[in-house]
């Protein structure tokens, strides 16, 4: 077993070679907590989740760190329109992010530091920064700011690949060159506030600390000054993760993290999904129409390096559906409905154990070796798509024995074979799912939340459709095929589906 992991820094797949044995130090950018978390947001913390569900299921032990940004000019912003204590609102807003991205599947992190809790150890990266010669402190209007010396560190640009050359003449800066900043590519460590404004007291004045400087210290108070991987959106390269790493390793030198892993954009008209954009949609919005295993399911379907487009499709009655979900809402249909059917049809099975036989040898290599491909096609760089495909195989042989169940009464030796290889397929489906987050309730809860949510979207009404249904097996008891041919029409056509099952009828919802 070997796991490859494109390093941005490197641009190439690497074996993974963890700084200590069978130990992943993993550090993950969380959000900045001024709004709801969007779907971007989603596929980012879902690849992530993946990777930290893998290695484990690896056997790494995983130390999983994921911040929040907490301190941040639009949180002001947004606390002072709300008239709350900017720390009272960004608490309020993780606690809704984490809440949806627990919904998508995402686990909590082993620790969830806040900037805000962490002023201290930011306040001592700057004064050492400052006594290597790396950093400088500016007086401001305001009061005194603190820069990073770009042209100290000479590997500046290395995560990017881009030259000091290159990016002079797309330097963003805050202030006049000349007024304040030595250099145009210099960044804020530090910026300066009156005594009246909102932040902390620092050897330089009062105020709060520049974006980047928040996560090397962060991680290097939970992970040490040198850790294995670090992991953030697409658009956290540049400049977020290259500052990052110049201020880590001018203090503890190189390299601060062994491995960067970048999940790519998702898309909408060829755009990244953003809330600077104001293209986004919320999580919440995706979760009013799908089930939250759609969503993880339709993410995971893309390699988490390439883009992603996000489909919108505005009905004539004013509704947006998301087709892209909607089919991954199919697929995690067919997962539930493969598990259901292996256990009902196990709920008739002997109680002795089966005899292992011949007759289904291809079915039994493919639900042996299910589990362990999915492993394997996460070897190489997360690769979910091909996983995704694995579990489809799965399924669809595991269907395919529950079919040769019924026909196979007239023969009890393969028939406790299929039962033997059904049990086996059950727990091999669970344990597929397992590094993927799908599959992760009964099928009696999976069915619970999603028939709510679409009668709800197709204006129907349970009890209504119950009579229907009774209709028509009274229908079906008279013989009256017609009759019963044209009822389960009437409800196709409302998106109801029938399953007979010998006398008996249920219904189910199609997405």
């Amino acid at each position: 077993m070997t796991i490859r992991l494109y390093n941005t820094l490197t641009q190439k797949l690497e074996t993974f070679e963890p700084l200590e044995p069978k130990t992943a130090r993993v550090y993950v950018c969380g959000m900045t907590t001024y709004d709801l978390a969007h779907a971007g947001h989603g596929r980012t913390y879902t690849t992530f989740d993946v990777l930290v569900r893998f290695l484990k299921a690896r056997g790494y032990e995983v130390t999983h760190v994921r911040n929040v940004t907490d301190v941040d000019d639009k949180i002001l912003k947004r606390a002072q329109e709300r008239n709350v204590e900017p720390t009272t609102f960004s608490a309020e807003m993780t606690k809704q992010a984490n809440a949806d991205l627990q919904a998508i599947g995402c686990t909590a992190p082993d620790i969830e530091p806040r900037v805000s809790g962490h002023i201290p150890e930011i306040i001592s990266l700057i004064e050492a920064l400052i006594e290597k010669g790396a950093a400088y402190v500016a007086p401001t209007p305001k009061g005194h700011d603190v820069y990073f010396a770009v042209r100290s560190f000479p590997d500046y640009g290395k995560l990017s690949h881009r030259h000091l050359e290159d990016l002079l003449a797309g330097a963003s800066e805050r202030v006049e060159v000349g007024d304040i900043k030595r250099d145009p590519l210099d960044f804020a460590l530090w910026k300066g506030e009156p005594e009246t404004a909102w932040g902390w007291p620092s050897p330089w004045g009062k105020g709060r600390p520049g974006w980047h400087i928040e996560c090397s210290a962060m991680a290097q108070r939970y992970l040490g000054p040198h850790f294995d991987i670090h992991c953030g959106g697409m658009d956290l390269v540049f400049p977020h993760h290259e500052n990052e790493i110049a201020q880590a390793e001018a203090v503890w030198g190189a390299p601060f993290a062994r491995y960067w892993l970048h999940a790519g954009f998702l898309n909408v008209d060829s755009e990244k999904m953003s809330k600077s954009l104001g293209n986004f949609v919320t999580i919440r919005d995706v979760l009013e129409r799908n089930d939250p295993e759609a969503f993880r399911y339709y993410l995971l379907g893309t390699h988490y390096r390439g883009p992603l487009s996000f489909d919108l499709e505005k009905k004539d009655d004013g509704r947006v559906i998301f087709p892209g979900i909607d089919e991954g809402e199919r697929r995690v249909d067919y997962l539930y409905h493969t598990r259901d059917a292996l256990q009902t049809a196990l709920a008739s099975a002997p109680d002795e154990a089966a005899a292992e036989g011949a007759r289904f040898k291809n079915e039994a290599k493919v639900i042996d070796e299910a589990p362990a491909k999915v492993l394997a096609a996460l070897d190489k760089d997360l690769n979910t798509p091909v996983a995704l495909a694995e579990v489809g195989e799965l399924c669809k042989v595991s269907n395919e024995l529950v079919k040769q169940l019924s026909k196979l009464k007239k023969d009890p030796a393969a028939q406790a074979q299929a039962y033997g290889l059904a049990r086996k397929a059950v727990a091999a489906l669970e344990a597929a799912c397992m590094p993927l987050g799908l599959l992760q309730v009964t099928g009696t809860e999976y069915e619970q939340r999603t028939l709510a949510r679409r009668l709800r979207l197709r204006g129907l009404s349970a009890p209504d459709i119950d009579a229907k249904v009774a209709l028509r097996t009274e229908a079906r008891v008279a013989k009256d095929w017609k009759r019963a041919d044209e009822i389960r029409t009437e409800l196709a056509a409302l998106g109801v589906e029938i399953l007979d099952a010998g006398d008996t009828s249920r219904w189910r919802i199609l997405v």
